[in-house]
Parts: structure tokens; sequence; C-alpha cells
């Protein structure tokens, strides 16, 4: 039998290759997990203190002229224009005849109402007479009860008689009043839609008069202005035919609610127009007054910006910023004001480069060229960003 014998001897010559490209491969993954982390910067951002200006404040507003009293006379009664008194473009006092409408006619009515209210009352008194004769034929049985009553039936029939006379008779004056027709104000006949010898209708338009002396301003201030109009301030009126003049007014009436459409307040002020100038229609220019407010807190427009929340800043603590937000009011220039006392006269509001800033966050303070602050050299902030992820080659490990 005979004995095999199996050597087992080093490693081969061949195999030290692939050892030391294994060995290679592990040492570079250990030097790219231990290289250092790539730093990033904050966001760079631009930053301008508040200030404290002095603002003089002044609120206009577009309107137009209204007369102060405006009406469409018309005719009360029917029947024939017989005279016209007035003509258009004519100045009229208040109660002065305008025109007539057949007064002969209403006249002549009002007689036979008053003929009528006459025979009522005689007819009356007799039917008086007649109970009270009955009556006492009734009490020594001389008459019957049947007569009596029907005796005071006639008796109140009778005053139903006279009740309708009297109540014709109120008409036909009516009547005659109205067939003269008088200005319920004073002021000027704007149009005339009648002519002498037409036949009217009850309702049909005769004149439009219009008061202009006062004449009335109506006009509309926004709803942020709202808080300074009250009755009595004084406006100052402009319109286009004398551009070189301004007419004082008086504000009058306010409406005591806003327009929730236009988001306006409604506003009459009265002026004095006893040369007649001021004309109803005219469109005005109204000046509504001067605020002058000192050391009125402001930020540059650019450092506002729009979120679902509303207007928002970013102010500078330190190297992070705060985002508040605010109620800006009115914009002078460039500079937007600031109300509520959300900011202080020492803050810093990011200005440019808060379009993606979130509050809280780490910023570095830029010059508008770019360049750091000095003041801020030392202490701009750094963010370490995470390192890429090193993948294993093909074949590495054992």
């Amino acid at each position: 039998m005979k004995s095999h014998l199996r050597c087992v001897t080093p490693l081969s010559l061949k195999a030290w290759p692939a050892i030391a490209l294994l060995a290679t491969s592990w040492l570079g993954c250990e030097s790219a997990d231990s290289s250092p982390p790539i730093v990033s910067e904050a966001p760079r951002v631009v930053v301008e203190s508040v200030r404290l200006l002095d603002v003089v404040d002044r609120v206009e507003a577009t309107g137009e002229l209204v007369a102060e009293a405006e009406a469409v006379v018309a005719a009360q009664v029917s029947g024939q224009v017989t005279a016209i008194l007035v003509e258009e473009g004519e100045a009229v006092e208040a109660d002065q005849v305008l025109l007539e409408i057949d007064p002969e006619r209403r006249q002549l009515e009002m007689a036979d109402a008053e003929a009528r209210l006459a025979e009522a009352q005689a007819l009356l008194a007799d039917a008086k007479r007649e109970v009270r004769r009955i009556k006492g034929l009734h009490d020594r049985a001389a008459a019957s009860q049947a007569k009596l009553e029907d005796s005071q039936t006639q008796l109140t029939l009778a005053g139903s008689r006279l009740a309708g006379a009297e109540a014709q008779l109120g008409l036909a004056r009516r009547a005659l009043k109205d067939a003269t027709i008088r200005a319920p104000f004073a002021g000027r006949v704007a149009r005339r839609h009648a002519n002498v010898g037409e036949f009217l209708s009850a309702g049909i338009p005769l004149f439009k008069l219009v008061a202009l002396d006062p004449i009335e301003v109506e006009f509309a201030v926004s709803e942020v202005d709202s808080s300074r109009i009250a009755i009595g301030n004084q406006v100052a009126v402009a319109v286009a035919p004398y551009p070189d003049e301004s007419f004082p007014a008086t504000v009058t009436v306010v409406s005591p609610t806003i327009d929730s459409s236009t988001r306006t307040l409604r506003v009459k002020a009265e002026l004095p127009n006893a040369d007649l100038r001021l004309r109803p229609g005219l469109f005005a220019h109204v000046d509504v007054g001067v605020d002058e407010r000192q050391d009125v807190l402001m930020v540059n427009e650019s450092a506002i910006v729009q979120r679902a929340g509303g207007s928002m800043v970013y102010r500078v603590d330190g190297d992070r910023v705060e985002r508040l937000k605010v109620d800006p009011g009115i914009q002078v220039g460039d500079w937007i004001e600031i109300k509520g006392g959300v900011l202080g006269p020492a803050d810093q509001i990011v200005v440019r480069g808060q379009v993606d800033l979130v509050d809280g966050v780490l910023v570095s303070i830029r010059t508008r060229d770019g360049q750091p602050v000095p003041e801020h050299l030392e202490s701009v902030p750094q963010v370490a960003a995470p390192g890429p992820v090193t993948e294993a080659a093909p074949g590495a490990g054992l």
C-alpha cells in the first residue's frame, strides 16, 4: 500500500498582488472617512437701522360738487297750464309762485263744495228737529217706536252727509292750493319741463330746482385716514375752472359706516357760493389738511416682506434674525411707518437677503457690495455641512 503525502507550502507569489490591492482599498476608505467636513457660510444679509423721522402727512381726496338741496317739482293736480311765471336759470325765493294749473276751475270746484256743505248742514238741522218732534209724540203715545227709530236713522245719515261734504270741501281747498305751484326752497330753476296750454296729469315733472348757496362737496377718504375726519374740520377745495384758487369748506356730514366695497368713508363739506361760480357736477380736489408728527418710527420699504400672516420684517439680534409681524402706516419716499411699538429706534432690520430667511437662523451681515461688515468680521458664523457619503470599491473587504 502506497502512502501519498500532501505538502503544505506558503502562499503562492501570485496571491500577494491581490492582498496588496485589498489593503490599499481599506486604507483609502479610512482616509475618506477621516477628511474634514465642508464648511458653508450662513445666509448673507444687508441690514439698516430703524429711523425716527419727522413726517408731514397730507391727506387729499377727490370728489364732486353737489347742490345742497335739489328737487323735481311735480304737478299735484291734473289740468291745463294757464301761467308760467319763471324761466330756466332764474333765481327764485322760497314759496314763490312758479306755475298755475287752471286755478279758476279749482275755485269753482271749491264753491260747489261749499254749497254742498251748506246743504248738508241744513239737512242735519232738519233731521234733528224731526227727531225731537217724533220723540215728543212718542212720549205721548202718539207715534210708534218704529217712527222714532226711523227719524233717528235719518239723523245719523244727515250727520254722515255733513262729514262727507266737509271732506269734499277740504279736498277742493287743497286742489285750489295745489293748482298754484310754489318753490319749496330758495334756489335757481335748473330745468323747466312744462309749457303754457299743456294739459298735465298729476305727478308730471314741472321744474328742477337747485340750491347753490351754499354748495356742498362730496368726497371719500380711505379707512386709514378716517379717524382724522370730524364734523367741523376745515378743508380746502380746488376745481378745474379756477386752478389758482382754493375755496374753504367746513365738514358737515361724516358717514357713520365704512363702505365695505371701496373701504372708504363718505364725507360732505359745505362751502359758501354767493357769486354762484361753483356749480354742481364739477370735479373737485379736496385737501383735508396736514398732520405734522415728529420722531415717527420708519423702516426702508425693502425691509417689509409679505407672508401668509401679513407684513413681516426680520430684526437682527446678535448673529441671528427674529421675524416680527408689523403694521405698516404711511409711506414717505422709500420709508414706511411701523405702528404699534413692535420695533425700537435702536433696532437693525434686514433689507436684503430676507426672502429665504426663517425665524432664528444664523446670518452673515454684509455691506451692500457683499463685503463683510467690519464689526462682524470676527463673529461671522460658519455652518458645517455634512460630508459626502463614500462608497467602498467593488470587491473591497474580506
